[in-house]
């Protein structure tokens, strides 16, 4: 139902910022992204993907411990976009970071159904 695709990711040193950005694209014209939860997630190879932030369909928010206070989530349903602002980046922020989206399930699960490819995420120290 919804084709998801990430962009923004890069290299940085620690302390810095990074935009990560998500569009979600409907495969019909009857899908609506804006009622569908959306979510960033992240891996390390060799590791488990983990939930970094969520976002639902009324805005409601929920956050990795390890990223509170840094990471903000936040969408823009005119545009079918994702966003998520990483600052005080540090190396273990380092991973590939996907974006999911699911019309029921949403949090820090991997419950969602659609993924998309992920993008790269490097801090150096």
């Amino acid at each position: 139902q919804v084709q998801v695709v990430e962009s923004g990711g890069g290299s940085v040193q620690a302390g810095g910022s990074l935009s990560l950005t998500c569009v979600a694209s409907p495969r019909y014209d009857s899908v609506r992204v804006r009622n569908y939860c959306l979510a960033w997630f992240r891996q390390v190879p060799g590791q488990e993907r983990e939930g970094v932030a969520a976002i639902d369909n009324v805005r409601r928010t929920t956050y990795a411990d390890s990223v509170k206070g840094r990471f903000a989530i936040s969408r823009d349903n005119t545009k079918n976009t994702l966003y998520l602002q990483m600052n005080s980046l540090k190396p273990e922020d380092t991973a590939i970071y996907y974006c999911a989206a699911d019309r029921v399930n949403w949090g820090l699960l991997r419950r969602y159904q659609y993924w998309g490819r992920g993008t790269q995420v490097t801090v150096s120290s």
